[in-house]
């Protein structure tokens, strides 16, 4: 595996968002852009990046905006939500990607956020990409969650947005938790949780009617243990996407490893192979 970095600028100036490109021994069956959780910077995700090189994939991961090695830093004037990055951010980095590995199939790969903000982008630019996968990445609608960790999860990401609008970005850098945010995006994940609407702030589309005539492949996996993307939220997420070829896993651990919602990245081996045997399945 060889690996690089690339700056990539958003076409109205206002990130620019640093990709890491990992590519396979041989040429390249298939490109991988994989989008990070939220507040997770993307050298995390090297351990899963080798193993998806293992199997052929070139892997492009980047750091959201504001995040890791992306600019620009988070403060109170940041406005960028789920809109900008589904419509500024995803397509500024398949772009680039495009140009960089020409025709070969071309998938992109979210975690948690990252693969909420995967299918509003393929919702609305559907013919940038071959297909979706979406790991531990569910719906954050408190509904979808069980028994009382679903008013949980209404009351934590309402304190999160309430917080936002005071200080004017999310200071999850010093609370310790998702990392320093924008308060836009912040509010965004919060009205998901009260509704169930992919409703975003500054959207000029109907995100929930592209949702539901989206037709491509779309993977999705849940994992064990993962108390932030359970299969239930998995699946409300996934019910957004009915007429996509959906292909449905629930990854389970052995019996002496413990996954969640971030672990699993450690452990990934399995899940690089179930995508890469999928991919196959389309001709990636």
């Amino acid at each position: 595996m060889t690996m690089a970095t690339l700056a990539v600028p958003v076409p109205d100036r206002s990130a620019v968002l640093t990709t890491r490109v990992a590519l396979p021994d041989g040429e390249p069956s298939g490109v991988v852009v994989m989008w990070p959780a939220l507040g997770v910077k993307a050298d995390y995700y090297e351990t899963f990046c080798t193993e998806l090189t293992h199997t052929g994939f070139a892997v492009v991961c980047t750091d959201l905006r504001g995040q890791g090695a992306s600019s620009p830093r988070i403060d109170r004037s940041s406005r960028h939500g789920y809109h900008e990055l589904a419509t500024r951010d995803w397509p500024a980095v398949l772009a680039a990607v495009r140009e960089e590995f020409g025709g070969i199939p071309c998938f992109t790969l979210g975690h948690s956020l990252g693969g909420q903000v995967s299918l509003l982008h393929a919702a609305f630019a559907p013919a940038t990409i071959d297909g979706v996968v979406l790991v531990a990445a569910g719906s954050v609608d408190y509904r979808a969650f069980p028994g009382l960790h679903g008013p949980k999860v209404f009351a934590s990401t309402h304190v999160t947005a309430a917080v936002s609008t005071v200080f004017g970005y999310w200071p999850g850098d010093v609370l310790g938790f998702a990392g320093r945010q924008s308060g836009v995006l912040m509010r965004d994940w919060a009205r998901i949780c009260r509704t169930g609407r992919f409703e975003p702030s500054g959207a000029d589309v109907d995100y929930e009617m592209l949702l539901a005539k989206l037709n491509l492949p779309v993977l999705a996996v849940s994992v064990e243990g993962d108390d932030m993307a359970p299969a239930t939220a998995v699946d409300r997420l996934c019910a957004k996407v009915p007429s996509t070829e959906l292909t449905r896993h629930h990854h389970e651990a052995h019996a002496d490893l413990r996954l969640d919602h971030f672990r699993w990245v450690r452990h990934s081996g399995p899940i690089a192979n179930r995508i890469r045997a999928w991919a196959d399945a389309y001709g990636g």
